[in-house]
């Protein structure tokens, strides 16, 4: 396929827009702010799904079932809420950070940012993972296990 040469222009004036450092911390803070509300959403999910489809009485369950889906539970609902919590940090940063009006610095900031953004998102998808399948886990678990 051929481009016209209005579309190569239109293109690299593009590639650089995405190459800024101000158009890259505000494409990671909306991807990081999506992020926060997926897991929201999931949390939400994850627990009306265990509510209505898990075992109402963890007491039938013998004890080793009953303290593995107590603790796939707790895992859980830690890391989907360690997930939400990087990706708050992620959309919002600290209270109090400091911004900067020099350009260079400003710069630089965003650069850190952006880098800091992806990380925090990187680590709170891992978490959420995590999280979802020690709640499925758990439910798993209440179908499955003897004296239920």
């Amino acid at each position: 396929m051929t481009f016209s040469e209005e579309q190569l222009r239109e293109a690299e004036l593009r590639a650089d827009a995405q190459r800024d450092p101000h158009q890259q911390l505000r494409l990671a803070l909306q991807q990081a702010e999506g992020y926060r509300t997926f897991l929201s959403s999931l949390t939400g999910l994850l627990t009306a799904v265990f509510v209505l489809k898990g075992q109402e009485n963890l007491s039938k369950l013998s004890a080793g079932p009953r303290w593995s889906v107590v603790s796939l539970l707790t895992l859980g609902f830690l890391a989907l809420v360690a997930a939400s919590w990087l990706s708050v940090l992620a959309v919002h940063g600290r209270p109090g950070e400091q911004t900067y009006s020099e350009p260079t610095r400003l710069l630089r900031y965003e650069r850190q940012r952006t880098r800091r953004v992806w990380r925090l998102v990187e680590a709170a998808r891992w978490l959420g993972l995590l999280g979802v399948l020690a709640v499925a886990g758990a439910v798993i678990v209440t179908w499955v296990a003897p004296g239920g």
